[in-house]
């Protein structure tokens, strides 16, 4: 078990970039698949990009061309880098992480990850 901690969201306008940071703490988190999720209190938690331990990523389709997940296993963090950003990508972003391997068609199914943080405030005005 890891506990993670998010840090890096905010407020910016459309068009405008962040980067999340996920420290983990517990282990290494080199043998760890990691994630970001978001939430809204409008719709349910979503995958947003996944990097594997090996490190092969895999991104939903909405953030697609503007996100980059990367992991630094040195500094036992997984980033997210966030470009022109959209009033839509208004949530709660959470970080997570999980041991096993899964197919990649359940790589953003919540229940394939053990550990969570508590969450990151990125709020996009138009």
């Amino acid at each position: 078990q890891v506990q993670l901690a998010e840090s890096g969201g905010g407020s910016v306008h459309a068009g405008g970039s962040l980067r999340l940071s996920c420290i983990v703490s517990g282990s290494s988190i080199a043998p760890y698949s990691m994630a970001w999720f978001r939430q809204t209190p409008e719709q349910e938690r979503e995958g947003v990009a996944v990097i594997e331990n090996a490190g092969a990523t895999d991104y939903a389709d909405s953030v697609k061309g503007r996100s980059t997940i990367s992991r630094d296993n040195l500094q036992n963090t997984l980033y997210l880098q966030m470009n022109n950003l959209k009033p839509e990508d208004t949530a709660m972003y959470y970080c997570a992480a999980r041991r096993w391997a899964v197919q990649r068609a359940n790589v953003f199914q919540r229940g394939v990850y053990s550990d969570w943080g508590q969450g990151t405030q990125v709020t996009v005005s138009s």
